[in-house]
């Protein structure tokens, strides 16, 4: 038999054991994240990021010093209280714990995005208005809310989703939280470039599904059948012109908006130029990653801290299994 054929012969086994080791090391590696030994799992992509700032430090040094437990919430290292029904299955039987520093990542998110976030709270002077474009039961309105009230800033939180269990999971985590119904504005809807009518996918029990994918202005004919189907229900298109109104600055902007982000970053170049001081953006493809890239540095912007999304490597082609961030500086309204 010719060499080449041999090796052929070996290709599958040979995948299987890479499959089976990089299984194990990914169990291995959210076991001791779960622990709170993120130092004991460094073969966690987690801790491969690119930044021009110290992530880890800055994420320790937001963590509350005297956080105490809720019998009702999953509380974590900033204080921010989480009810484990906005994630059925995932949180279950959780309340009245207290997590530790997400080092190098917990359930939610990794350290890429906890540093991009705090960072941006870090460099708000007097106030601190963050913007979260998809932000289901309000992640980072609360995370950032209180972290920034925490350094006595005046904070204003805003957010955007279809959902709309998750827009009532987000009113009740900001109150629980300790934000005044004055600061917060809490929109139905969808983050677009224009306005106009989207149909978002049903979900029978609210937290079941997280990064549900609209239809954006969809033509007639597809409007009444998934409407007569009662699969989807309308909401409106907003652009971020119009859910800042009245706000002169946003400290931080965060997009997780399944896939959209850099076609809505290159549409807003102008708005984001003149108000948006830091952005944090969840990536769902490299090919995003690129384009981000092509549109954001030409524009002036600053990377500051990157981690690309991990790839399960499969006969169809690459498959993105964690999503990626990127967190950028505005230099016009924070410069060096």
């Amino acid at each position: 038999m010719r060499l080449a054929a041999r090796i052929a012969l070996k290709v599958p086994a040979i995948q299987r054991v890479y499959n089976e080791r990089n299984d194990l090391r990914r169990r291995l590696d959210e076991a001791l994240d779960r622990q709170g030994n993120g130092h004991l799992g460094r073969y966690s992509p987690f801790w491969h990021f690119n930044a021009s700032f110290d992530p880890e430090a800055v994420v320790r040094a937001h963590a509350g010093a005297s956080v105490t437990a809720d019998p009702d919430y999953l509380t974590n290292f900033l204080g921010v209280k989480i009810h484990p029904r906005y994630f059925p299955g995932l949180l279950d039987g959780r309340g009245g714990e207290v997590e530790d520093v997400p080092l190098p990542a917990n359930w939610h998110a990794d350290l890429a995005e906890w540093g991009a976030a705090l960072r941006a709270v870090d460099l708000a002077r007097g106030t601190f208005t963050v913007m979260e474009l998809g932000c289901g039961w309000g992640c980072w309105l609360n995370n950032t809310g209180v972290a920034a009230r925490r350094r006595g800033l005046d904070v204003r939180l805003i957010g955007v989703e279809g959902d709309r269990d998750h827009v009532a999971f987000g009113h009740e985590a900001t109150a629980v939280n300790g934000f005044a119904p004055a600061q917060v504005a809490l929109h139905h809807g969808l983050a677009t470039a224009r306005s106009g009518t989207a149909l978002f996918p049903r979900q029978e029990t609210g937290g079941s599904h997280w990064g549900l994918e609209a239809v954006f202005n969809p033509d007639a004919a597809t409007r009444a059948r998934l409407l007569a189907a009662g699969t989807h229900y309308e909401i409106p298109m907003r652009s971020i012109e119009d859910l800042s109104a009245g706000h002169e600055r946003i400290d931080l902007l965060h997009i997780d908006i399944q896939g959209e982000e850099a076609a809505l970053v290159a549409a807003t170049l102008d708005v984001l130029a003149r108000k948006v001081a830091y952005i944090v953006i969840g990536t769902h493809s490299r090919q995003i990653e690129g384009a981000l890239f092509d549109t954001l540095l030409p524009a002036g912007w600053l990377l500051e801290i990157e981690r690309p999304a991990l790839l399960a490597i499969e006969p169809g082609g690459p498959r993105v299994t964690v999503d990626g961030v990127q967190g950028w500086r505005n230099p016009r309204l924070l410069p060096a």
